[in-house]
């Protein structure tokens, strides 16, 4: 069982529920504009001021720990970024006494930390177009030692009761290594999670991205396929389908190749707390090789090569289907 009261797993799922309600805060307060990053991805003011907030909480909570987050403020000391950050600033102003620009800058700026031995790894809101669409997305929070995530915290405020994989009151999950995996539907008391018994790969449901553009979705379905699934997918973005599998709600999610990004590698935030939270329900995740997600080689997993999960007992007759079906590097 996990301590809940251990100040630092504390401090994170008070961080986390907080910035969930600041992410609703600022979809209910404006219609969010998307800016572009270099690789085009979406970036909106929530990602930023939920990247504040917890970096606020690091510098008064965890002075002397290393966060490692998806977003800098350099895009907001442009003159281009001038607007977003007065909204950035406007919004996590509720929350966060103190809040000029020089301010907002330096709490986003404490995520700018570089992984070593022991770092935590925040991705502000994962799904960003899940966000924009008033969709499913996630506040992912995860503390690695030596390579291995220790302790991860899911925020999804979209979410349904149980994890469920529609639209709800919205449920926060924890895990800790050894300790087992917990959620809590709108603040009440934390209940474990446990992954699906289901042993039977035709009954798998498989997790679908509504967004595909780092995956392959053909190749998904010839691994459907070969394992002679009948089964319905469930279809939602972010890490909040991790939350989902740790809670039964699906047996396997893939993150294959895309052919447009054949040597992607995936970043540390988009893996780090949804995987501890699905292993520590009694999951499986691997890459599609089936070797240990790495979290030692900096930002990115570059020792691995996509990404698949699973609740466990499919995993290994899974694997088989993959290395059959996909052309994976050497």
């Amino acid at each position: 069982m996990i301590d809940m009261n251990q100040p630092d797993i504390k401090f994170a799922i008070e961080a986390v529920r907080q910035s969930c309600a600041l992410a609703q805060q600022v979809q209910a307060g404006m219609k969010v504009e998307g800016l572009a990053k270099g690789d085009l991805s979406p970036v909106t003011v929530a990602d930023f001021a939920v990247q504040a907030l917890i970096g606020k909480g690091f510098q008064e909570h965890l002075s002397g720990a290393t966060l490692v987050g998806e977003e800098s403020s350099e895009m907001l000391q442009t003159g281009d970024g001038a607007e977003t950050l007065a909204r950035v600033r406007e919004f996590i102003a509720p929350f966060a006494e103190g809040a000029s620009n020089t301010a907002v800058c330096d709490w986003i700026d404490q995520g700018t930390g570089e992984p070593g031995d022991r770092y935590w790894t925040l991705d502000p809101i994962d799904g960003t177009k899940g966000y924009l669409r008033g969709e499913q997305y996630a506040i992912a929070l995860g503390l690695v030692e030596n390579g291995e995530v220790q302790f991860g915290i899911l925020g999804c405020p979209n979410l349904g009761e149980g994890c469920a994989p529609d639209m709800g009151a919205g449920i926060v999950a924890v895990a800790q290594r050894g300790n087992g995996a917990y959620y809590s539907s709108a603040g009440k008391d934390f209940q474990p999670l446990h992954a699906s018994p289901q042993t039977d790969p035709t009954q798998a449901r498989i997790m679908r991205s509504v967004e595909s553009g780092h995956t392959n979705v053909g190749e998904i379905d010839y691994i459907a396929e070969k394992l002679g699934v009948i089964a319905e997918p469930v279809r939602l973005d972010s890490q909040a389908k991790y939350a989902v599998l740790a809670a039964g709600g699906a047996e396997m999610l893939l993150r294959l190749m895309s052919p447009k990004y054949p040597n992607y590698k995936e970043c540390i935030w988009d893996q780090a707390a949804g995987s501890i939270v699905l292993e520590e329900a009694g999951g499986r995740i691997t890459d599609l090789k089936g070797n240990a997600l790495d979290f030692s080689h900096g930002r990115k997993l570059l020792q691995n090569t996509g990404v698949f999960a699973s609740n466990g007992h499919l995993h290994d007759v899974s694997l088989e289907a993959i290395q059959a079906v996909c052309n994976l590097p050497e």
